[in-house]
């Protein structure tokens, strides 16, 4: 067990031998931190939160109470093989939040980035690879293998299917089910989800300039209402563009999908 002289630790909480605990990190009252955890320099745990298995968290990041991070698979497969979860900087990890170790059959590693911010009762499972600025809100859920870009926002009471991509700056409405991959800067909204347009508002505020925003228009349009098959439609784009917005779009077409794309309507 390594804890810093300039860490703070509560009499109340566990700490088992082998966890490495970093400069000016605080753990609260009765919280437990298995002996494969680092926490790095500044970390926050509140009180009643456990931080369990070959666990990484980055600086600065607040794990808030009863939240249980690092915890083995939800997955039958799961054999007990040495796997590991790494949280980056700066997140907010709210109260209930399940964070799960990866699989030997999925990678190894359950991956979230830098400020992030995962609300009351979110989950994130195994072998998910989480971007950076990442919004989910309460009670929203990733399957395993799950790859989420950054900026992306899933709404509350969302579920997203194990093994589905969703890109850059997409945002999911509210009680949504995304069942295939979503491309980068779009909308998705309904109980089963549909691709619904663009996350203009998403785009603005994030200062992308007129021009891209009328090419990312025009593609939509293109991929919605074109000849031949949506990846087809993609590589047409691909050619014709000068936008760097609409070539991520064909990169992520026209990259290996487990899940198949939504499409517009």
């Amino acid at each position: 067990m390594a804890i810093h002289p300039t860490a703070r630790v509560h009499p109340s909480a566990v700490v088992e031998d082998g966890a490495e605990i970093g400069a000016d990190a605080t753990i609260g009252p009765f919280c437990m931190i298995g002996g494969g955890v680092r926490l790095g320099e500044g970390v926050e745990i509140k009180s009643h939160a456990v931080v369990t298995g070959r666990t990484t968290v980055g600086p600065g990041t607040v794990i808030f109470s009863f939240a249980t991070i690092g915890e083995i698979p939800q997955d039958l497969k799961f054999a007990g093989e040495e796997t590991e979860a790494v949280i980056g900087a700066r997140c907010r990890i709210r109260e209930h939040v399940t964070i799960n170790t990866g699989t030997a059959g999925g990678g190894g590693v359950t991956r979230v980035g830098d400020d992030c911010l995962l609300m009351a009762g979110a989950h994130v499972a195994h072998d998910c690879h989480v971007g950076n600025r990442v919004i989910m809100v309460n009670n929203s859920a990733l399957a395993g293998h799950c790859v989420l870009g950054d900026d992306v926002i899933i709404g509350g009471l969302s579920g997203v299917h194990q093994f589905v991509r969703i890109g850059t700056g997409a945002i999911i409405g509210a009680v949504t089910m995304v069942t295939s991959d979503v491309i980068p800067h779009a909308l998705v909204q309904a109980p089963r989800g549909e691709l619904d347009g663009l996350n203009l508002v998403g785009l603005k505020r994030k200062g992308v300039s007129r021009a891209d925003i009328t090419a990312l228009r025009a593609a939509f349009q293109m991929l919605k209402q074109g000849e031949g098959t949506f990846q087809d439609r993609a590589r047409r784009l691909g050619d014709e563009t000068e936008s760097d917005y609409v070539r991520e779009i064909v990169g992520f077409v026209l990259s290996e999908s487990d899940r198949g794309f939504l499409t517009p309507s």
